[in-house]
């Protein structure tokens, strides 16, 4: 899986669809992993998808399956 060490030094990016309302998120990629973090929170939880999981939830997202 990820380590704390790794979490700890993941270069994060910020969603470039954040706007100020306050849904902001972050990622970073870690190896087969992608770790997912609230951006107004670098020091809070954090989830650990792997990439192909991740591509899966954001394409059901663009299809508006959670709408």
């Amino acid at each position: 899986m990820v380590s704390q060490e790794e979490l700890d030094n993941a270069s994060w990016r910020k969603s470039s669809r954040s706007d100020n309302s306050g849904a902001c998120v972050s990622v970073a990629a870690l190896g087969p992993y992608c770790a997912v973090r609230d951006s107004r929170d670098a020091s809070g939880p954090v989830i650990i998808f792997s990439k192909a999981a991740l591509r899966t939830f954001f394409r059901r997202i663009e299809q508006g399956n959670f709408d």
